[in-house]
Formats: C-alpha cells, structure tokens, sequence
C-alpha cells in the first residue's frame, strides 16, 4: 500500500491477529464497515503484502495450545552474505523454530522456538542450534506466557 495503514485498517489487523478466522461479518461490524467494504480493505491488505498469510497453531496432547515458547538470540562469527545464508538455509529445516528475524545491534538473529517442554527445547539447543554454520553465540529466554492473548484461569 503506497499510503499508509489508517485506523480502520490497523483495526482490522489487530482482530486478524487475535483470531483470522472470525466472519468477515464480524470484523466488518468491530471496525465500522460494511461487509463488502471491510472485505475489499482486507483483500487490499493481503495483495499490498501487509498480510502475507495466515497461520494455524496446533496444540499439544494435554490441550495447551502453545507449548513453550524460547526466544534465542543468535550471534554468527561473520556478517558476510555466504554466512548469513548458510545459517538461514539451516533455520529452515529446523520445524520448530517458527520464526527468525536478521537484526541490527548486537546480535545476529532473533529465533522464536516452540517446543512442547523445556527438555525438547535442551535437545534443540545442543543437536541443531549449536552445530548450525557460523553460530558462536546463542542466548535463550523462556517465554513465561503470551501477554497479547487471554490466559486461562488456573486451578488452585
């Protein structure tokens, strides 16, 4: 979109991302649109880029739809083209690392690893992180929870 996102379409993003796959009806009528209008800005949004897909997230046996997340920072030993696209090519037979960022400052590469436990994620670390080309530094946090989605109550 050469002009840039206004308010309704960054409404309509939000509630993509909270769910996609809610009716067009009920975004429309969130946002203030009518149907058609909200499914042409929608349609406009996807053919702009700006939504590049949709995605579905399954759960695990035990119900918890999201495992656990690991955001690990990535440090290379060099910069240089033939470096970064060895470590990407290698990211990408990775399954569980769902998502990978390039960044400027001080590290490489942000990683967004979902595994069903922590122990699944050691084994991830130590047999595929640590052995991918160029890698000298790796940096991994647990995500305590997703602040942008609704908890469930717990039990106690």
């Amino acid at each position: 979109m050469a002009e840039a996102l206004d308010a309704i379409d960054r409404a309509i993003i939000r509630l993509l991302r909270l769910n996609a796959r809610r009716p067009n009806a009920e975004i429309a009528a969130q946002v203030g649109l009518s149907p058609s209008a909200c499914h042409r800005r929608i349609k406009l949004l996807e053919d702009a880029g700006v939504v590049r897909g949709y995605t579905i997230v399954t759960g695990s046996a035990d119900g918890d739809a999201r495992g656990v997340d690991i955001l690990v920072q990535v440090t290379l030993d060099r910069q240089t083209e033939d470096y970064l696209a060895r470590f990407e090519h290698a990211v990408r037979q990775c399954p569980e690392i769902r998502e990978c960022f390039l960044m400027t400052g001080g590290v490489d590469y942000w990683l967004r690893v979902q595994t069903d436990s922590v122990a699944a994620y050691e084994a991830i670390h130590s047999e595929i992180l640590s052995r991918m080309p160029g890698v000298t530094r790796i940096n991994s946090s647990i995500a305590m929870r997703d602040a942008l989605r609704p908890t469930r109550k717990r039990r106690g």
